[in-house]
């Protein structure tokens, strides 16, 4: 079945190639009832935009997609790309197959997206031959350029280097997002791109080593603090396309100290995602970015001890 006819109107700006810079994976506003909040949703895109953000990631980890709706998915995405001003948009198509992950995709096609995230499969086990099937078969269901996310903590699979390589060089993949956590993979990946398929895009989501990932020769990154900081990241950014390393280091020391605030939830009552998924949304409620600091359930609130640390952490900053 082909996909869904897009939306009328221009769709956003076709991607770079290889797309490089900062790109945040925008947080999910809700209300206090669980809706979709799309008016602190274009906010924040409009914030992000004027920061001078590369371009946006919606649906990804920060964007809570494991606990939205499917209808919920969507608004995300037509909500984000109408506010976006032709800044490219890359939707977020996770799931635990490839069948529902190409409903996603389509979708996401069908609203103007630019480009597709996607994992490998997860729930059950799955051989680097199966992965590689799958991320065929997303490519090949919506006709848009597709970013793997390699995000082993979250699906219990560490993306094969060679299997990524491969699908790059034979064009099934666009670009990568890297949130293994594992550096000295990373860096191999980077060498090995370099020498064998230049134009593809190589993004870190690790917000406390950009400097040295750009270093290594990253393209970009994926940071969700970036929601919080979106002019930090550029400016780190800048400094490195511009060659000035000890200005970028001094940028990515001023966003590690600030990154304390996903620490601010207490370990004892609730869940480390709870805490820094809370962290950023209590930010952001508190620079007036977005309406209500609500989590998607079961994830629990910030009690009013940790919001206070998140605001003596941005007045630190700067930021409050």
């Amino acid at each position: 079945m082909p996909p869904p006819a897009p939306r009328s109107g221009p769709r956003p700006a076709r991607l770079p190639t290889p797309l490089t810079g900062v790109v945040p994976p925008l947080c999910t506003p809700l209300t206090p009832d669980g809706r979709v909040d799309t008016r602190s949703l274009a906010a924040l895109t409009t914030r992000l935009v004027g920061a001078g953000v590369s371009g946006l990631f919606v649906l990804g980890s920060s964007g809570e997609a494991a606990y939205l709706t499917d209808a919920q998915r969507r608004t995300v995405v037509e909500t984000v790309i109408e506010a976006a001003g032709g800044r490219p948009v890359l939707a977020g198509a996770i799931d635990m197959t490839t069948a529902r992950v190409v409903e996603h995709a389509r979708t996401a096609w069908s609203l103007g997206a630019d480009a597709i995230v996607a994992t490998a499969p997860f729930y059950t086990r799955t051989h680097p031959a199966e992965i590689a099937d799958h991320f065929t078969r997303v490519r090949d269901g919506a006709d848009l350029p597709l970013f793997a996310y390699d995000i082993p903590m979250a699906v219990h699979t560490k993306l094969p280097l060679d299997t990524v390589l491969t699908l790059a060089r034979d064009g099934v993949l666009a670009g990568l997002k890297d949130s293994s956590g594992e550096d000295g993979a990373l860096r191999r990946l980077l060498v090995r791109v370099r020498a064998q398929v230049p134009d593809f895009s190589v993004l870190t989501g690790s917000e406390l080593t950009v400097d040295g990932a750009l270093l290594a020769g990253a393209h970009g990154v994926v940071p969700g603090l970036g929601n919080v900081d979106p002019h930090g990241y550029v400016r780190l950014y800048e400094h490195a396309a511009a060659g000035r390393w000890r200005e970028a280091a001094a940028e990515q020391d001023r966003l590690a100290a600030l990154f304390a605030l996903t620490d601010a939830g207490d370990p004892a009552v609730m869940g480390r995602n709870s805490s820094a998924l809370g962290a950023f949304k209590a930010a952001l409620h508190l620079q007036g970015v977005i309406d209500c600091p609500a989590t998607a359930p079961p994830q629990l609130p910030l009690d009013e001890a940790a919001v206070g640390t998140v605001r003596r952490c941005l007045e630190e900053a700067g930021l409050l």
